[in-house]
């Protein structure tokens, strides 16, 4: 049996949260692994994108030939897993269709109602589920698929759905999924002891928080560092919720000497300078905060429970240990006004995040803004046979409007793109030796986003050349850091401070005479200043690198001579 697990795309294209939407969910791999121990031949795609290919949808469909597809539903991607159902069936009437996730377990009667397509949807936790459907499915299924629980399926023309799966009750039974796969998203937990309002997650999970032990968690990452990923999102909820468990893992981290970066997600009131130093030493460089707003009316209706003195100290206390710390806002809540959008903008001058996501507030089926939309509205869950991925706040109360929204969002950005420069400048680091290697790296990573990552193309943002400078050697305040000498270099170059460029970069080199871009940079710096021979001798020995080949290939030019690459 030849069994797909596809993750499909978004009716719209992301920009700011690109890395949220284009990386499989973890869960269609943990679901994939358990077929896997179990024989079966199956294969995941990643299909946020095939969109701009459509002709590959069908391509793959015939070549593959799948017996099973199984469609991993968050609720935006929804449109994208119908279509390319629609497909498969046009293909292969006798292909069986499933569809999974969090969208479709809040919407299995609609989505069995209106779409002939599907054939099944498993409904919440899916590993043993969708195991256990599969041995119907491959069997003669005449019998047991009303014993099968946690699905949902069509039976004498109605959406009918049987009794709840029960809740794995030890994680670390499930198969460690990077025996087969590689992947950047890891979980710890399961669940969410937070009610908030507009969150999908406990319902989904439920408030009973399950845990992987330090041990399988962290023989994930080894696995997947030793398939050389160094980069990775701690995806859960509320990362640090236990800390004891997450000092355990840091530690085990740096026993092993896995030389990772990563970000994690976290509550203000989860995290303490013990945990913070410990995540720090074992590469966490970004953690995620969900602030929400700065005005205690609007954090009580969302029911964040949260005060402006705990975001206060967990924002001066993340920061203090060089990861950066970054703020989710929403906006367009009910009784928005200028005054409460004024309370956040306040929030954010105290706070001084380093980055922050501005949302506006979503409806989505699973939570209780939902359920209060459709019994103020008088709607169905029929609103989603609209093409749109979701359903703002705004449209449904009268009290609101979309120029009012408009602007409240322009203020907040406005405010905090305005600030950043002083946040930046008003950082204060732990004066703590070991940690310097990691300030270092800290500042530097920080000053590239200026002169190079995501606010480089930000307007509103002033003085960014002149803010990366002064964070670069900043950076070298605390220790050699290769990144700092390669933007002092490169901010150099800009000016058309040649000299200077070679200066700074031959500072770098004596640390990391082996590091291609000191060696490109400095190459490059050379060739301005005319000096072609001694650049040379930076590009040739990295002839595995793109830049250095081009540049190599324009010095035998200025110098006359033959390139011997050219055979």
């Amino acid at each position: 049996m030849k069994i797909l697990l596809v993750y499909p795309y978004f009716l719209e294209n992301r920009v700011r949260t690109a890395e949220d939407v284009r990386a499989v969910p973890l869960g269609v791999y943990y679901v994939a692994s358990v077929l896997k121990e179990h024989q079966y031949d199956v294969e995941i795609l990643n299909w946020h994108n095939i969109n701009t290919r459509p002709h590959k949808i069908s391509e793959v469909l015939k070549a593959e030939k799948p017996d099973v597809i199984g469609f991993s539903i968050l609720h935006a991607n929804r449109w994208g897993g119908i279509e390319i159902a629609r497909i498969a069936k046009q293909i292969d009437p006798r292909a069986t269709i499933v569809f999974g996730g969090i969208g479709a377990t809040f919407l299995w009667d609609h989505f069995l109602t209106h779409f002939r397509e599907i054939d099944y949807v498993v409904i919440g936790e899916g590993e043993y589920t969708f195991l256990n459907l599969i041995h119907y499915i491959e069997s003669d299924r005449t019998q047991g698929l009303e014993t099968i629980n946690g699905i949902a399926f069509r039976k004498d023309g109605q959406a009918v759905r049987t009794q709840a799966a029960e809740a794995i009750g030890c994680l670390d039974d499930l198969p460690v999924p990077a025996k087969y796969f590689s992947y950047q998203h890891l979980s710890l937990t399961r669940g969410c002891a937070g009610k908030c309002n507009f969150c999908g997650s406990p319902q989904f999970w439920g408030s009973h928080v399950r845990f992987h032990s330090a041990d399988y968690f962290v023989n994930q990452i080894e696995r997947l560092y030793r398939k050389g990923s160094r980069f990775f999102y701690f995806s859960d909820d509320t990362f640090t919720i236990d800390k004891k468990r997450v000092i355990d893992i840091c530690k085990r981290i740096i026993e092993k000497e896995l030389d990772i970066t990563w970000n994690a997600i976290s509550r203000v009131d989860y995290v303490s300078e013990e945990i913070l130093y410990w995540m720090r030493k074992a590469g966490c460089i970004q953690i995620s905060y969900g602030v929400e707003s700065g005005s205690e009316k609007i954090r009580k209706f969302l029911q964040k429970k949260i005060t402006n003195a705990k975001i206060q100290n967990a924002f001066s206390l993340t920061q203090y240990y060089g990861i950066m710390a970054r703020a989710y806002f929403i906006y367009g809540c009910p009784q928005e006004s200028r005054k409460t959008i004024d309370e956040t903008i306040a929030l954010i001058e105290d706070i001084k995040p380093l980055s922050a996501i501005f949302y506006i507030l979503d409806i989505f089926p699973g939570t209780r803004l939902y359920e209060d939309f459709k019994h103020r509205l008088g709607v169905t869950d029929d609103i989603w046979l609209n093409r749109t991925e979701d359903i703002m706040y705004f449209e449904t109360d009268p009290d609101l409007t979309q120029e009012m929204i408009l602007d409240f969002g322009q203020n907040l950005r406005s405010a905090f793109y305005e600030k950043l420069p002083e946040f930046a400048e008003a950082l204060q680091l732990i004066d703590r030796e070991d940690l310097y290697p990691l300030h270092a790296s800290f500042c530097s990573r920080l000053a590239m986003t200026f002169n190079h990552g995501d606010y480089s193309q930000i307007g509103a943002i002033r003085h960014k050349d002149s803010i990366a400078e002064k964070l670069y050697r900043r950076s070298l305040t605390y220790y050699p850091n290769a990144r700092a000498y390669l933007g002092l270099g490169i901010l150099s170059q800009k000016k058309g401070a040649y000299r200077e460029s070679c200066h700074i970069l031959s500072q770098g080199l004596s640390h990391f005479p082996e590091d291609p871009q000191l060696n490109i940079c400095m190459g490059v710096s050379l060739m301005n200043l005319g000096e072609f021979e001694n650049a040379l001798s930076h590009f040739l020995g990295f002839q595995d690198v793109k830049e250095a080949v081009h540049f190599a290939a324009e010095c035998y030019k200025a110098l006359g001579r033959e390139n011997p690459n050219n055979n």
